[in-house]
C-alpha cells in the first residue's frame, strides 16, 4: 500500500512508494492549470529528496505554460511572502513539515500568499483527480527563473513589526535550532540583524536531521543543554520547513510551541488592541489574553487554512494555532517562525524581564493530547456519548466536539490523515488535564468498541 497523503492542504507521501514523479508532475500540473499560465514561486526545505521531487514540479508547471520563480531552499512562510512580492498566480512549497526523512511533499499557495481554502482545495482535488490539465503547445510552455536571496522581502516585512533598534540595544544571546531544515538558510540574519548573538545549531540545510523533526520537548534536550551551558536568553527550535516555532527559557526550560502564539499575542495586543483568531485545539491561556486587553477572541477549526478564513472574516490582527504557529496579515497568512521570534525578542526587550518570568507571568494551564482508534463511521457516535455524559459543560461541535468549562476543557476530533479520534485535555494542573483526558478517552472507547 503506497503512503500518500492527498487533502485540500496539499500532498504528502513517502518517496518512492506514492511520492513518485510521475505524481509529482500531476499535482504540480493540476496547480499550474489553476494558475493560468500565470507565474508560480517554488521553493523547497531541505530534504535531500527535494531536488527530485522540484525537477518534476517544474516539469508539471511549465507543462502548463507557467512561468516558475525558483526560490530553491527557502522556508513555507518566504514562498508566502514572495507570491505576495511578485503578484504572483500562486506558489508550491515542497516540504514534508514535520515528517521523518522519506517523506517528502507539496504545500501549494494561493495568490493570496497563503495556503489553499476549502473552494480551491476541492477546485485542485477535481483537477488533479479528473485530469482536467491544461497542457499548452510546444511553443507555450513556461520559463524558469532563478530568484537570489529569497528571504529579503521576508526579513524587510519582518523586520517592519517591531522596533529594531530596541532589540538591538539588548544584545540578546540566541540558541538556534534549525535541525538542517530551510531555516538554516536565512534565520541567522534575521537575528543578527536585530543584534543577536546566535548559536547556530543543524545550520546546513540538507534535510539530515539531528533529531526527530517535530520541535516537541523529546526531541530538543540538546537544545535545553546548549541554551544554559551558552548563557543564552532564548533558545529557538524551528520545524523543517520553518513555519512552526518551540521556545526554551533561558533556564534550559522548554516553554514548548502552545506559548509561541500566547506570547507573541500578549506582545502585540498590549500595543495594538484587536480580534484574534485561534483553532480549537489552541491553549485558552490565548483567550485569558485576549480578555486581559478586552479584545475580540474567536476560534476557528483546526488547520491553517481555517484560521486563515476565520481571521479575514474577522479581521483579526494576529492569529494561529498552538503548535507554535503564529500569522500575522501584515506578514502574510500563513505561519511563521520568524514573525513568532520577532515578537518573543520585542517582548523581551519592552520588559526587560527574562523570558523564564515572562512566560511565568502568563495564566498557567497544563494541555494534554492522546488519540484513540476509531472509523470514521463511529465518531459522531463518540462524539454524542462523550457530550451526554458530560453534561454540565458547554458544547461546540463542527470540528468534532469541544466542551468547556470555567478552567478547563476537552476535545475530540477525528484526524484527517488516520483512522483515530485525537482527545486533547486542558486544565489548571496537570493531574487534572490527565484525568479529563483519561476519562474521555474511556467514555470515546467504549462507544466504538
Amino acid at each position: 500500500m503506497s503512503e500518500r497523503i492527498l487533502s485540500i492542504s496539499g500532498l504528502r507521501g513517502v518517496v518512492g512508494n506514492g511520492l513518485t514523479p510521475d505524481y509529482l508532475t500531476r499535482f504540480a500540473a493540476a496547480v499550474g492549470t489553476i494558475a493560468d499560465q500565470g507565474t508560480v514561486v517554488l521553493s523547497r526545505d531541505g530534504r535531500g529528496s527535494g531536488r527530485m521531487v522540484r525537477h518534476a514540479v517544474i516539469s508539471g508547471l511549465l507543462a502548463t505554460g507557467c512561468k516558475v520563480i525558483d526560490a530553491d531552499i527557502a522556508t513555507t512562510p518566504t514562498c508566502g511572502v514572495l507570491v505576495t512580492h511578485l503578484k504572483a498566480a500562486g506558489g508550491i512549497q515542497i516540504t514534508a513539515s514535520h515528517n521523518p526523512i522519506p517523506w517528502n511533499g507539496l504545500k501549494p499557495f494561493s495568490p493570496e500568499g497563503s495556503v489553499y481554502n476549502q473552494e480551491q482545495g476541492e477546485r485542485l482535488l477535481d483537477v488533479l483527480n479528473n485530469e482536467k490539465f491544461n497542457f499548452v503547445s510546444w511553443d507555450q510552455l513556461g520559463e524558469v527563473e532563478r530568484y537570489e536571496h529569497a528571504a529579503g522581502p521576508h526579513i524587510e516585512r519582518v523586520l517592519a513589526l517591531i522596533d529594531q533598534a530596541a532589540i538591538q540595544q539588548r544584545k540578546f544571546k540566541v540558541v538556534l535550532d534549525c535541525n538542517h531544515g530551510s531555516g538554516g538558510v536565512a534565520t541567522p540574519y534575521l537575528l543578527e540583524a536585530l543584534g543577536c548573538e546566535v548559536i547556530v545549531l543543524g545550520g546546513t540545510p540538507d534535510g539530515n536531521f539531528a533529531h526527530t523533526p517535530e520541535p516537541l520537548k523529546e526531541n530538543l534536550t540538546s537544545l535545553c543543554e546548549d541554551v544554559v551551558k551558552q548563557g543564552a536568553d532564548a533558545g529557538f527550535a524551528q520545524d523543517p520547513d520553518a513555519d512552526r516555532l518551540a521556545i526554551v527559557d533561558e533556564t534550559g526550560r522548554y516553554i514548548g510551541e502552545e506559548l509561541t502564539l500566547a506570547l507573541g499575542a500578549d506582545y502585540v495586543l498590549s500595543r495594538t488592541p484587536g480580534p484574534i483568531v485561534v483553532n480549537g485545539s489552541t491553549s485558552r491561556v490565548t483567550a485569558d489574553i485576549a480578555a486581559k486587553y478586552n479584545c475580540p477572541f474567536f476560534r476557528s477549526y483546526v488547520g491553517e487554512a481555517h484560521v486563515c478564513a476565520k481571521m479575514k472574516q474577522e479581521k483579526a490582527i494576529i492569529g494561529g494555532e498552538g503548535n507554535g504557529g503564529v500569522i500575522d496579515p501584515k506578514v502574510g497568512f500563513v505561519r511563521d517562525s520568524y514573525v513568532s521570534m520577532a515578537y518573543v525578542l520585542a517582548g523581551l526587550a519592552a520588559s526587560k524581564q527574562t523570558l523564564s518570568a515572562w512566560a511565568d507571568s502568563l495564566p498557567q494551564y497544563s494541555i494534554v493530547k492522546n488519540k484513540i482508534t476509531c472509523p470514521r463511521e463511529k465518531v459522531a457516535e463518540a462524539c454524542a456519548a462523550l457530550e451526554k455524559h458530560f453534561d454540565s459543560a458547554k458544547a461546540s461541535s463542527g470540528d468534532g466536539l469541544r466542551l468547556d468549562w470555567d478552567d478547563r476543557w476537552v476535545q475530540v476530533r477525528a484526524s484527517n490523515t488516520e483512522p483515530i479520534i485525537r482527545v486533547i485535555a486542558e486544565a489548571p494542573q496537570n493531574d487534572e488535564a490527565q484525568q479529563l483526558c483519561e476519562a474521555a478517552m474511556e467514555i470515546v472507547g467504549s462507544a466504538v468498541s
